[in-house]
């Protein structure tokens, strides 16, 4: 069995029970970072659990080696730094393998940070497209310039340290839809929560004062 745990983005008390109780019965945790997950195991009074690295730079034969360890009869609980596994993060890679081998797979639901920022933006949100983190070169600017024609809302997620370079982007980018509305969350959760809504005309003055600190999601309201 592959149990896909999604965990806290930041606040503890966001976990599931169904989580907990995951997370205690399984034969050992697949996490990008050990030191995380095992900090997440550790307030949630979890024992003692062996804890599996499967990061970016994973050597991608480790996939099968997990694969063969759960065909033998292991269950192991997927999990990511934050959030909902898969998204934005290596865990596909697994669940895919899983489900090609007809491996047991089952969701355990729970936070995910663009579907939280979507909810408190008070943008329209019945139809958006996810564009998890924008390209850093390669087919950057042909993506920034065909959200000047998106009808649905954009999602997507920014680091701290391209942050004020993305949003000055868009704001060049989109400079003939100045009304365009936007909304910029930071912190989702924590104690520092922000949620900033805006315009594309009034993205140069926020990001002046923006607080770099934090990670960023970044909403852009529909054409």
């Amino acid at each position: 069995m592959l149990s896909i745990v999604a965990t806290p983005i930041g606040n503890l008390g966001d976990i599931t029970l169904r989580a907990i109780e995951t997370l205690k019965k399984c034969d050992a945790v697949v996490c990008e970072d050990t030191r995380v997950t095992g900090n997440l195991l550790k307030q949630l009074g979890i024992g003692k659990k062996e804890l599996i690295s499967f990061h970016g730079h994973t050597d991608p034969g480790k996939v099968e080696h997990l694969i063969n360890l759960l065909k033998g009869g292991k269950h192991f609980a997927l999990v990511s730094d934050a959030g909902t596994p898969g998204i934005s993060d290596p865990g596909y890679a697994i669940v895919k393998r899983a489900r090609d081998t007809n491996i047991p797979i089952e969701a355990i639901p729970g936070p995910s940070a663009f579907l939280a920022a979507l909810s408190v933006s008070g943008l329209p949100i019945h139809n958006f497209v996810y564009l998890g983190f924008l390209p850093l070169k390669k087919g950057r600017k042909t993506l920034l310039d065909s959200l000047r024609d998106e009808k649905r809302t954009v999602i997507f997620y920014e680091s701290v340290h391209r942050i004020e370079k993305t949003l000055n982007e868009l704001a060049d980018t989109l400079k003939d839809q100045p009304d365009r509305p936007m909304a910029i969350a930071r912190e989702l959760t924590k104690m520092h929560e922000q949620v900033i809504n805006t315009t594309v005309h009034d993205l140069p003055s926020i990001v002046q004062f923006l607080t770099k600190k934090g990670e960023f999601v970044v909403i852009i309201g529909a054409r």
